[in-house]
This record gives C-alpha cells, sequence and structure tokens, in this order.
C-alpha cells in the first residue's frame, strides 16, 4: 500500500470526513511532510471507492457549495489493520538491525 492510501485511510478511521478534512489530516498525521493535491485526493477517493475500501457518507450544503463525507468501510478497517501490522514488522525488524549496528565488536 502505498503512503498516500495509507494515510488517507487512517485519516478515515477515527470519523466521517469531508475531502478538505481529509486533506488537513493527512498533513497532521505525516508532519506535513505530506500534501495531497485536491485533484489526487479524489482520484484516490474515487479508487478507493471502487476497491470497497471507503464510501460516502452524507453530503451537505455549505456556502452553497455540497461538502461529501467519505467513511472507512469494513473492508477499509481490515486493510488498514493489516498495512499497519505490516509496517510494524518492519519497523520492529528495523529497530533491531539497528541494535546489533550500534552494539560494540568484541576483541577477537
Amino acid at each position: 500500500m502505498r503512503e498516500p492510501t495509507f494515510l488517507i485511510l487512517t485519516a478515515l478511521a477515527g470519523a466521517p470526513r469531508h475531502g478538505y478534512g481529509i486533506l488537513q489530516e493527512v498533513a497532521e498525521l505525516s508532519g506535513g511532510r505530506v500534501g495531497l493535491l485536491t485533484g489526487t485526493l479524489y482520484t484516490a477517493l474515487d479508487r478507493l471507492t471502487a476497491e470497497g475500501l471507503v464510501e460516502p457518507d452524507r453530503e451537505e450544503i455549505v456556502d452553497g457549495r455540497a461538502r461529501r463525507y467519505y467513511r472507512l468501510t469494513s473492508a477499509g478497517l481490515t486493510a488498514l489493520t493489516a498495512e499497519t501490522a505490516r509496517l510494524r514488522e518492519l519497523a520492529t525488524a528495523a529497530e533491531h538491525r539497528l541494535r546489533q549496528a550500534h552494539r560494540p565488536r568484541t576483541a577477537r
């Protein structure tokens, strides 16, 4: 799973959000490192909807404009859970290797 997809799903794990809310949450989750463009976000949401990982939740009219909210589906939650476990395993393996790299070598 690519990082933007992971961050979008993570942003929706807490509550349904509209596009701008997802953009803000992704930026916050990534510490400002990932900033999605609006077009990129909606292309990703269309793809994730087609894959059954997210779905429209509701629409509101704000200042005369439609604001569509999206939510994570149960399949999206399963995918996010699996990817989180995969990333955790990779991080654990990297930490283990780093600890080995920093151990003082014994004299022979």
